[in-house]
């Protein structure tokens, strides 16, 4: 299977701090890449390395097989790497139509005069909302009206529209209820079938089995295990995740379990 992206032996210094020692990671075509971590593993370090805020301090980084070297976000957008973070970076009193096409608004000309063809751009929100099974009463609604799953569809079927090949999902499920979770990870396979490259960034072992291809455990800044679908328990990767060992010490500690 093709590569989309990949690092290679990758490290992040910031002053004395070593963020990432030595990461070697890789997404393939139509793969669930989940990367699982307690905070402070160096997840997010990674992420932004990958979305273009950070170039790394050593290492390699390779966009289908061609080293990148971007210096903002745009660079790897352009490339075809859209993330999703958490704050979804939308605006909630703005419309459904407004957030789907924010900096990318189809205009029309009258004259020297330029302005937003909201007849196209409703009609193309409204369509691609349906594509994932949600019916739009109404695409000039504000985003801030939509449930939590909703907004993280909307998200990603904006990053999707606009022809991203690999999707950076930062915790896009912690927020929400089961219901919700389920419509996102739904989305998520969707997505996936169309060929997609997911990077899947959770705490939640459970979201992150319900989708993943592949599991890497990040732990202070290095890779503690990469795993194959079937190659790991649920249980085993949180363990490694909360640190099984500490677990295992603090529980004999206390006499019991923990």
């Amino acid at each position: 299977m093709a590569s989309l992206i990949e690092t290679r032996d990758v490290h992040m210094h910031f002053g004395h701090v070593i963020a990432l020692a030595g990461i070697s990671f890789m997404l393939e075509e139509s793969q669930v890449h989940c990367l699982l971590g307690d905070n402070g593993a160096g997840k997010s370090t990674l992420i932004k390395i990958l979305s273009g805020v950070f170039r790394p301090s050593a290492g390699e980084y390779l966009v289908e097989g061609t080293p990148a070297r971007f210096t903002s976000p745009r660079d790897a957008l352009d490339a075809g790497i859209a993330t999703v973070f958490q704050d979804l970076a939308m605006v909630p009193l703005m419309s459904i139509t407004r957030n789907f096409f924010m900096g990318r608004e189809p205009v029309r000309a009258w004259g020297p005069l330029r302005i937003m063809d909201f007849r196209s751009a409703d009609r193309v929100a409204r369509e691609e909302m349906r594509r994932i099974g949600i019916d739009l009463r109404d695409p000039g609604q504000a985003v801030g009206t939509l449930s939590g799953g909703e907004r993280q569809c909307l998200a990603i079927a904006r990053a999707v529209y606009f022809g991203a090949r690999v999707l950076i999902l930062d915790e896009p499920t912690s927020a929400l209820g089961v219901a919700q979770t389920s419509m996102v990870l739904r989305y998520v396979h969707l997505v996936r079938e169309k060929g997609l490259g997911v990077i899947f960034i959770t705490h939640n072992v459970r979201h992150a089995m319900a989708v993943g291809d592949e599991f890497t455990v990040l732990d202070r800044g290095r890779i503690a295990g990469r795993f194959r679908r079937g190659e790991a328990t649920l249980e085993s990767l949180q363990a490694l995740m909360a640190g099984g060992k500490e677990l295992a010490e603090l529980a004999t500690e206390l006499g019991g379990t923990v």
